[in-house]
């Protein structure tokens, strides 16, 4: 994604103008722009000196990010510099002239009138005088906010009026209107029409013209104080990142700056320092803070060979490390730009105001004009008219429509990257909030990833170490994950490997190898059987091994069963704690993975999941996603490259931060700190984040709705309600700040507080466990004899497919099984007289 700097743009009509203008541009996709940050980002293929001439002839600036890095101040970066709150200095210093000579003007113009308030003996009498002060101190005050009438009128002659159009015309229209008063009320002082001059004077609007000005222009100020407060999350993440390093060049320590450390190059580490770039440990141990990106307080122990990551504190140790991350591809420069684009993107939602906000401005100076006909029309005043008018124009905010919902993003985002949690997109936040069910992979999201040897049964007469030893030297030889963790308990235990020879591996199946002169084979029942008979209590053990979710390894010597070591994936603390949370917001929860139906039934009971969907190959995840998808919002959560696919097919994928790269790239929501905890966390600050753009969305249409009829007139016949023009610029100046200020409370949202139960899950499981039951009864299973081959398999599938009723059969002759899926009833009988039609021998049908 491309990303630009837009000045000049003061309200969502700027912003819909500058995004239609750039998406003209030949070779750009799709592009956002972001009223919040004052920028603009392009995907696609587009030159960008085109899309800087297309903004410019739209009537604003652009310029390229990072193009302007010289321009910066000394010791920041271009990122720094682009979101540092330049405009609020300005504005500030601008209000606070404006106020004091409003305060002259206001003297003058209401203290005499209202409250007899004294006055210069040269003045006291002379009405033109007076008139000529007011217009003096008024035009002093347009002189200093002349950025509304400049930005105002340049874009109503460019076709594309704005919000300081509206601004530039109220005020204008009550300074033009006031100077012909003044020059009338001079005509009558010449001639003696003392009863004109004081009508004149009544006529005079110098206070509503700078009044309004004022209240804009303080407004403005509190609106880019509390956008400059939004931002904040970003730029303390920027402030994070090191300036410099201290280099390791032939043994001696040289501090450089952050820009000269390349890939490759040696570091060190003192106690107390950052460390610069990301990097492996080459010597020396230490534990190392990694709040800053994970949000995680506790240290962590670091030792040679371990990673550590830029931004991260090292406590303890003095460490050397190697170079392997720099500059923009950081950890913590990943995680900026991820949050830089979140807010560089449009959500969904955005899409009404925007609509709304490209035809608003019109339409309110319509109404103004039409306004003042109908007044006049009706018997009154052109003062009266003009006010009401005036009043219309001032009123109407489309600032509050344009940031309703990009302040919340931005806000959200920077709540999410201070927990670990980072949107890629606005589209990703608002997402998440409409989860209804969540699919987890098992290994490394709900389990660790790391098999861990849990059970050691050693057959009758052979010991524990016998069994150990001999598996120890076997697995010894594997790259396997289970023969890994049989290898650390090994190695855990003090067990010694003896000689091993002849090694092979049998690929899903197991191992053999000659070990001190005998055959040794491990494996699964299927390959050890073939070497030696398996009696019914090792059947029974392994079957109650595998209900428990491990994964049993039968050890052989010759034809002698040594025993079972059973493994298991080991479930991550905080799982069933997050499934548990899940369930409570009303989300159905399911687990996918590849495993024996009964380990994965196992394990997800552990977990406490609502569904477990198992012997889900790979390349099978994406169609189990498809197919929930036709049930509700799917969010995936995985971690591993055979994920990838489902976490682009789900509605929002969520990566465990720990995983593969690809998965990172494919998901929507990365979680640093790779804890299952952070999905319920995730899908809670998505919630709140939609919550208060439904918020912001309905005080910025009800204001304007309510606003412009009280401005117009409208209950003036039936209740005489009306409204002074400068309490419009008040209430216009005040819309925006309040929807700002609304947003800014997300950053008390307690996002890993547990939720209070879902009311509505009982009913919901409840229709989930009849469909699930429905569609069960709709499954038989039969056991069936006398299939030895594939070819055996084949035969029995055509002759059930054949059937009518039959939907699908998955026939295996290992196992000696046929699931049948059905559309509709079939009898037991008819299914048992088509298969032994092919002679073969059906014993059961459950």
């Amino acid at each position: 994604m491309q990303q630009f700097q837009v000045t000049g743009m003061s309200c969502a009509a700027c912003s819909d103008r500058v995004e239609k203008a750039v998406s003209k541009v030949e070779g750009v996709t799709s592009c956002s722009v972001s009223l919040l940050t004052n920028s603009i980002g392009v995907e696609g293929t587009a030159d960008s000196r085109a899309i800087i001439k297309a903004v410019e002839d739209a009537g604003y600036h652009a310029s390229e990010k990072g193009e302007e890095n010289s321009k910066g101040d000394a010791g920041k970066s271009v990122d720094e510099e682009a979101l540092a709150d330049h405009e609020t200095p300005q504005l500030v210093k601008r209000l606070w002239v404006s106020v004091v000579f409003l305060l002259i003007l206001m003297y003058f113009s209401m203290g005499h009138m209202m409250w007899n308030w004294p006055l210069p003996e040269w003045m006291a009498d002379n009405h033109v005088a007076m008139g000529l002060l007011q217009m003096l101190l008024t035009i002093i005050i347009m002189v200093i906010n002349q950025r509304f009438f400049i930005s105002g009128f340049k874009s109503l002659v460019k076709g594309a009026p704005n919000m300081d159009t509206l601004v530039a015309l109220g005020a204008g229209a009550s300074f033009l209107y006031s100077t012909y008063a003044l020059f009338a009320m001079t005509d009558a002082q010449r001639r003696r029409d003392v009863d004109a001059v004081m009508g004149y004077m009544h006529e005079f609007y110098f206070e509503s013209a700078a009044m309004i000005l004022t209240l804009i222009t303080v407004g403005k100020t509190l609106e880019a104080y509390s956008k400059g407060k939004t931002t904040d999350a970003l730029k303390n993440l920027m402030k994070l990142a090191p300036k410099t390093a201290i280099l390791l060049r032939d043994g001696v320590e040289a501090e450089v700056p952050i820009e000269q450390v390349h890939r490759g190059d040696r570091f060190a580490v003192r106690p107390g320092e950052s460390i610069p770039v990301d990097g492996m440990i080459l010597e020396g141990s230490s534990a190392v803070n990694e709040a800053a990106l994970t949000g995680e307080s506790i240290p962590v122990d670091k030792e040679p060979g371990d990673p550590v990551s830029a931004a991260t504190i090292n406590q303890t140790g003095y460490l050397v490390c190697e170079a392997s991350r720099v500059g923009e591809d950081t950890t913590l420069s990943q995680i900026i730009r991820m949050v830089s684009d979140a807010a560089a993107t449009k959500a969904p939602i955005a899409k009404v105001a925007d609509q709304v906000s490209g035809v608003f401005v019109p339409v309110v100076i319509a109404l103004a004009v039409i306004t003042g006909i109908v007044w006049l029309l009706a018997g009154q005043t052109e003062g009266y008219a003009l006010t009401r008018a005036v009043s219309v124009l001032v009123i109407s905010c489309p600032c509050a429509l344009g940031l309703a919902t990009p302040v919340a993003i931005m806000v959200g985002n920077g709540v999410g990257a201070r927990h670990g949690i980072m949107f890629k997109t606005a589209a990703s936040l608002e997402a998440a909030g409409r989860t209804q069910i969540v699919a987890l992979d098992k290994t490394g999201t709900i389990t660790k990833g790391e098999p861990q040897v849990t059970d050691v049964v050693p057959a009758d007469g052979v010991s524990r170490e016998e069994l150990l030893e001999c598996a120890f030297s076997l697995e010894a030889k594997s790259e396997h994950p289970l023969a890994r963790a049989v290898v650390a308990y090994g190695l855990e235990q003090g067990i010694s490997v003896m000689e091993v020879q002849d090694f092979a591996i049998h690929a899903g199946n197991g191992l053999q190898a000659v070990v001190n002169g005998q055959s040794v084979y491990g494996g699964n029942a299927r390959f050890v059987q073939e070497k030696c008979s398996i009696l019914n209590q090792w059947k029974q053990r392994e079957e109650t091994l595998a209900k428990e979710g491990k994964t049993p390894i039968y050890f052989v010597r010759e034809d002698k069963i040594l025993g079972i070591i059973a493994v298991a994936d080991v479930m991550k603390e905080d799982s069933r704690k997050a499934v548990s949370q899940l369930k409570d917001m009303g989300i159905r929860v399911v687990m996918l993975t590849g495993d024996h139906e009964l380990t994965a039934q196992a394990i997800g009971a552990q977990a406490g999941v609502d569904e477990v969907i198992a012997g889900v190959l790979p390349e099978g995840k994406e169609q189990v996603i498809r197919e929930l998808s036709r049930q509700g919002k799917v969010a995936m959560v995985g971690d591993g490259i055979n994920d990838a696919p489902a976490l682009t097919r789900a509605d929002i994928g969520i990566a465990i931060g720990a995983g593969t790269d690809i998965a990172l790239d494919a998901a929507d929501v990365v979680l640093m700190k790779s804890r299952l905890s952070d999905v319920p966390a995730a899908i809670r600050l998505s919630r709140a984040a939609l919550w208060n753009i439904h918020e912001n969305l309905f005080w910025a249409f009800i204001y304007n709705v309510i606003g412009i009829p009280l401005a117009a007139g409208v209950w003036i016949p039936l209740f005489g309600w009306q409204l002074n023009p400068m309490f419009g610029a008040a209430a216009m100046s005040l819309s925006s700040f309040c929807v700002v200020t609304n947003a800014l409370r997300l950053n008390l949202v307690h996002i890993d507080k547990e939720p209070k139960k879902n009311k509505k899950r009982k009913e919901t499981l409840s229709k989930q466990e009849t469909e699930k039951k429905e569609k069960m009864n709709m499954t038989k299973t039969m056991k069936i004899q006398g299939m030895m081959c594939a070819h055996c398999e084949a035969n029995v599938k055509e002759a059930l497919e054949a059937l009518p009723q039959v939907d699908e059969a998955v026939v295996s002759h290992e196992d000696g099984t046929a699931v049948v899926t059905l559309n509709s009833a079939v009898s037991d009988e008819v299914l048992k007289e088509t298969v032994e039609s092919k002679d073969y021998k059906v014993t059961e049908i459950s």
